[in-house]
């Protein structure tokens, strides 16, 4: 049986594409179920239907500063779609621990370095910044601690001579693309440890 599986996204989606593209093979083992943005103007959305995957938005600023209050309705909508994983696709909400718990085990995310170099934000030019010679993307367990759960699968490109923050951004991105879907792939067949 595939594992029902929602991705939670604020902006464009690309890796959420990624993942519905991979999840149409017949032997994926997880079927994109559900696309939840907390932003109502989300280009993922149309996306998300374009593909066929049902949507819904659970708008934050609803909320105010009621962290919690928002999380409980994000995961209800999770229930009601009997969701068996969660994927974290540039998802821009800092998560409590109460949602975390909840989710602990089945909830991925991926992040634009090679954890635990550069968690946080501007892992690009930190690593430019740094002279790595290699950088990349890691999809991981979300735990509490931000950018600190169990890693599922890295990968990495070079560092080439002459890299701004975007040529680099650009080639990690396309290597994200690619690590997701094989790290999903990898959960939902049980082959990790959370």
């Amino acid at each position: 049986m595939k594992k029902r599986v929602a991705i939670l996204i604020s902006g464009r989606g690309s890796n959420m594409t990624a993942l519905i593209e991979a999840a149409e093979a017949k032997d994926y083992p997880a079927e994109i179920a559900l696309v939840i943005s907390n932003r109502p103007d989300a280009p993922g959305l149309a996306s998300a239907r374009a593909a066929g995957v049902a949507t819904a938005i659970v708008d934050h600023t609803r909320f105010g500063d009621e962290r919690e209050a928002f999380e409980h309705a994000l995961d209800g909508e999770l229930r009601k779609s009997r969701i068996d994983l969660v994927c974290l696709a540039g998802f821009m909400r800092l998560l409590t621990p109460w949602f975390v718990t909840r989710w602990s085990g089945r909830m991925l995310n991926i992040h634009p370095s090679l954890l635990p170099q550069f968690k946080g934000l501007q892992t690009h030019r930190r690593a430019l910044e740094a002279g790595m010679k290699r950088h990349g993307a890691t999809v991981h367990f979300v735990v509490p601690e931000m950018d600190s759960g169990p890693i599922v699968a890295q990968d990495s490109v070079a560092v080439r001579e002459g890299d701004t923050e975007e040529t680099l951004a650009a080639r990690v991105l396309e290597l994200e693309h690619k690590l997701y879907p094989r790290a999903l792939r990898a959960v939902a067949e049980g082959r990790t440890e959370s």
